[in-house]
């Protein structure tokens, strides 16, 4: 009786309705077009792109920075010197005998200082972008080149209108034309490069943050 009901026509609609799903099945698989996965390089290359290069924030900020401390550190070091002067009892007769002493120590004192405030502001320049920190350091070094730049034009202006430098009263110092020129060269290459190394190499490092973070991820 059961297996005259399984022969009847509802077994032939069941049949028939299976047949029907696996035709349409078949016709949905052959109108699929499969398109390969895009490699990981192509798919991030244009993210990466929008955030490398030189970002002017960045190095903004990064030069703040090194404005301020180029002010907590010379006030450190100000604050030592002057301390070791009480402290150890010098005159001023010892500072006129030890004339190129002090000159030495006092220049390598502002570049030490100088170098410092620019190796942190690199830092931070190159720790607030993901990429490309040493362009960042770079532009620490390059803000505060243009700035010293429009005010020197605007102190020779001033000058040769209102003759400031002839109104200073120079002190005299036991130095030798030829030492205090020679010195004077040295100490300005230094200011010039130092800084600019030590910002590259702060942006560099304040980078490695993003780097240890996207090895890690990986």
């Amino acid at each position: 009786m059961e297996q005259s009901i399984l022969d009847g026509p509802e077994a032939d609609t069941t049949t028939r309705r299976y047949e029907e799903a696996r035709a349409a099945a078949a016709r949905a698989m052959t109108s699929v077009t499969l398109v390969p996965d895009k490699p990981a390089a192509e798919q991030t290359e244009p993210e990466r792109l929008s955030y490398r290069g030189f970002k002017f924030g960045a190095a903004f900020f990064g030069w703040l920075i090194m404005g301020s401390m180029l002010v907590l550190l010379t006030a450190l070091v100000g604050g030592a010197a002057t301390a070791a002067y009480y402290i150890l009892g010098y005159t001023k007769t010892d500072l006129e005998d030890n004339a190129s002493t002090v000159a030495i120590s006092a220049a390598a004192a502002v570049v030490l200082v100088i170098s410092l405030a620019f190796y942190i502001g690199g830092y931070v320049a190159g720790r607030l972008v993901r990429f490309d920190g040493m362009r960042q350091g770079f532009g620490v070094w390059m803000i505060t080149l243009l700035l010293i730049v429009v005010a020197c034009s605007i102190g020779a202006f001033l000058n040769s209108n209102y003759d400031y430098t002839g109104r200073i009263d120079r002190p005299d110092v036991p130095l030798s034309n030829d030492s205090l020129l020679t010195g004077g060269l040295i100490t300005a290459a230094a200011l010039l490069m130092l800084p600019l190394l030590f910002a590259l190499l702060g942006g560099k490092t304040g980078q490695r943050y993003h780097t240890k973070i996207d090895d890690l991820i990986a």
